[in-house]
């Protein structure tokens, strides 16, 4: 529970310094604030984020996320999403965790429950700030830690609502099943309706449900997709699979619930996107229950005296000697990686220094009217749903927005900004605009009333 209330604030904090600091890492926080803020008012969860009137279950398939709703309600910023997705991290260390004293004992099973809740897939997902896999995460855990203390059903009925979260996750969920099934008789039932389950939302939702719902009537990921010759290559692929084998202590990958990982970097792995591909963004978080899942599972129960491999249960258990190197891998794994990662940042007081363009941002965004359509760049995206309906400066919206809200030192501007909001905002929109407000690198322009 401690190592749960320590991921839980350490997550937490992250996210309250990056919002401090003006630190947005992509549009998906806005996108998810739009999201929450829609089914807490009880409407389908439009995000003009991302396109004129476009569902954004029709862009993944996520319909869990529905619990947002109730969290916006009670408080309504982006920042509480941060919050959830920390507490979310912080609960799958639980299971995990436990299962981990139980099997090693109460030092070596803690230090492998804080190698889980601070492994770099978590670290790096927290840091590009709130994706829908935050909701996986737990769920994974709480599965994986039941099939390991041979519980299948209950196994498969914490793993079934994963079809939820996002469409992939489908095929995690048939590669979960069939690991049950082969355990034998008992739980071939159980495995294969898990199986059936997966496969079946899978392709509900990916080529029925989210090309319905889609403003082009598509799957929009398709074209991500390249050859299968593409899997094999760059290299940095196999550093990724050597980093999650070295987070499974290695000795994790002779469990075949390091089967489960696969779906996951098959799709990643022959897409065209060099972010799928890496050790940093959120792809890995869903990936971390399990390294550690197979890791526990390779090492054996103490109670039993032998290994509860799920295909072979006549290996000899480990030696101590190897536990403690393994679950000292799979701690290297992160540690490895030293200043890159981003809780580092916790311990550096210049990190928790007010930026210098907080009160600025506060008068941009004082500068548009209450319920304004403001188009804006990713800076201050996410903070301006609560009050306003926003489009992204670079979208495909064709709805004239009321104020548009630049910086200039954005990512998304490529180093060329606009030198002049409302001459860009005329020459965009069709419509005469004015600087309303000009300080910190922000321009808010407005049209004339």
């Amino acid at each position: 529970m401690l190592i749960a209330l320590a991921a839980t604030a350490a997550y937490g904090l992250l996210g309250v310094q990056q919002w401090r600091a003006l630190a947005p890492r992509s549009w998906d926080l806005g996108i998810f604030s739009q999201l929450a803020r829609s089914y807490a008012e009880l409407r389908a969860p439009i995000v003009p984020i991302k396109g004129d009137e476009f569902n954004l279950l029709g862009d993944h398939f996520h319909p869990l996320l529905v619990l947002l709703g109730p969290v916006w309600a009670i408080w309504p910023s982006p920042l509480a999403l941060l919050w959830v997705q920390a507490l979310l991290f912080g609960v799958s260390a639980i299971p995990l965790t436990r299962l981990a004293i139980d099997r090693l004992g109460t030092g070596l099973g803690t230090t492998a429950g804080l190698a889980y809740a601070f492994s770099f897939g978590l670290q790096s997902a927290a840091d590009v700030q709130f994706h829908e896999i935050a909701f996986a995460v737990p769920l994974l855990a709480f599965s994986l830690t039941a099939l390991l203390r041979e519980r299948p059903l209950t196994a498969a009925l914490w793993a079934a609502p994963l079809v939820f979260v996002k469409e992939d996750l489908g095929l995690t969920v048939l590669a979960l099943g069939l690991v049950i099934a082969l355990r034998g008789t008992a739980s071939r039932l159980t495995g294969l309706a898990l199986a059936a389950w997966g496969l079946l939302w899978f392709v509900l939702a990916t080529f029925v449900i989210l090309p319905a719902l889609n403003t082009g009537g598509q799957y929009d990921y398709t074209g991500n997709v390249g050859s299968i010759l593409d899997v094999f290559v760059p290299a940095q692929k196999w550093l990724l699979v050597a980093m999650l084998v070295v987070a499974a202590g290695v000795i994790g990958a002779r469990s075949p619930l390091i089967a489960v990982m696969l779906p996951t970097l098959a799709w990643r792995f022959v897409g065209t996107v060099p972010f799928y591909w890496d050790w940093y963004w959120h792809y890995n978080a869903v990936l971390m229950p399990i390294a550690i899942a197979a890791l526990l599972d390779a090492l054996g129960d103490r109670r039993t005296g032998a290994a509860t491999a799920l295909l072979r249960r006549d290996r000899p258990r480990p030696r101590r000697a190897v536990q403690i190197g393994a679950v000292a891998l799979s701690a290297i794994a992160t540690l490895a990686l030293g200043p890159a990662l981003p809780l580092v940042n916790l311990a550096r007081s210049s990190s928790w220094e007010p930026t210098w363009r907080a009160e600025p941002a506060r008068a941009a965004m004082a500068a548009v009217p209450d319920r304004a359509v403001v188009a804006s760049d990713i800076t201050l995206m996410a903070p301006l749903v609560p009050d306003h309906d926003v489009q992204w400066v670079h979208g495909p919206n064709t709805r004239v927005p009321d104020c548009v809200l630049i910086d200039e030192f954005a990512f998304s501007w490529q180093d060329a900004p606009p030198a002049d909001a409302a001459e860009w905002a005329r020459s965009t929109y069709g419509a005469d605009y004015r600087i309303v407000h000009a300080d910190g690198g922000l321009e808010v322009a407005c049209q004339d009333s």
